[in-house]
């Protein structure tokens, strides 16, 4: 059955045509959350959310290709975590000295999993960890994020700064840990 088919029984109400479109997803769905929320525990229940309001907005959706639904997708589970983060009050600005100034060994990045790269995403503070995914990894710009998260734009541009930093400190000791085991 193909997506488009998928979609159309979906919008009849076919609990098992969103029993697939959830199995299909879901992994993926999950990843997206994660790299926006802290536990795995509330990406699950962003993701469950998320597909509650796709499955309940479903009727509405005009399938034009599969991309189109997978973006729309996205734009759900996205704007779940956000509301998440927004009612935890998550937005804080993490001090200047955590992400003080520093040079990176450019083939560091080859050296790792894409596993390892994305758990150094999640362990930046939540405002630099969802400005930096929002901007680099969704390609939202500055005034988009903005106005999603109720910053003004210079924040934006700060908190991508911020973490582009954040995250050259955390290579650097993951760089400093292969260095060690590779004298071993």
């Amino acid at each position: 059955m193909t997506t488009a088919d998928l979609i159309r029984e979906a919008q009849n109400n076919s609990r098992s045509a969103e029993k697939i479109i959830f199995q299909q997803y879901a992994g993926k769905m999950l990843t997206l959350c994660r790299r926006y929320v802290k536990t795995v525990e509330d990406a699950e229940e962003m993701m469950g959310n998320g597909f509650l309001k796709l499955f309940k907005a479903i009727p509405s959706f005009k399938y034009e290709n599969d991309a189109a639904f997978y973006s729309w997708m996205k734009r759900i589970m996205i704007n779940e975590c956000l509301m998440f983060l927004r009612k935890q009050q998550a937005f804080k600005t993490v001090s200047e000295t955590e992400a003080e100034n520093c040079t990176l060994d450019e083939d560091v990045l080859d050296r790792l999993s894409t596993k390892e790269i994305f758990e150094l995403i999640v362990q930046l503070p939540v405002g630099y960890r969802t400005v930096f995914n929002l901007f680099v990894i969704e390609g939202l710009s500055h005034s988009d994020i903005a106005s999603s998260l109720g910053i003004n734009v210079g924040t934006s541009k700060s908190q991508l700064n911020k973490a582009k930093l954040l995250l050259q400190k955390k290579l650097q000791s993951t760089e400093a840990y292969y260095a060690k085991q590779q004298q071993r």
